[in-house]
């Protein structure tokens, strides 16, 4: 059964995301490895880890501050795979498929920090 982070649904898909990426870029031009590959790889990577990383803050401050940074990765990552499908590198569906989730990992990363702040008052982990 599964418990704490594995139950957040929102780690979940920031996790499912950064697999998705990581096949899609081994389509891409040997020649992008240190520019596109490179930067999809990691700011996805970037997202799955900073909710598993505020996820095992203690304060709220805390979380918010690396939830933040989830969103920073993720919008960088939803931007660049729309300038990877503008450049060829992947089809306008493989591009609309994972810009409409990342796009839904935004509202949820944003509602979670809602979430956290109204429930300030009580200490979460």
């Amino acid at each position: 059964m599964a418990t704490g982070l594995d139950n957040l649904w929102i780690y979940k898909l920031a996790e499912d995301l950064e697999v998705e990426v990581y096949e899609i870029t081994k389509k891409f031009p040997k020649s992008e490895f240190y520019r596109s590959i490179d930067q999809l790889r990691r700011s996805s990577a970037g997202a799955a880890n900073n909710i598993a990383e505020a996820y095992h803050k203690t304060t709220v401050k805390e979380k918010i501050r690396f939830l933040d940074i989830a969103s920073g990765e993720a919008e960088e990552t939803k931007r660049n795979l729309i300038k990877s499908q503008r450049k060829g590198f992947i089809t306008q569906t493989e591009s609309e498929n994972l810009i409409e989730r990342y796009t839904i990992l935004l509202k949820g990363l944003s509602a979670y920090k809602k979430f956290l702040l109204l429930n300030s008052s009580v200490k979460t982990k």
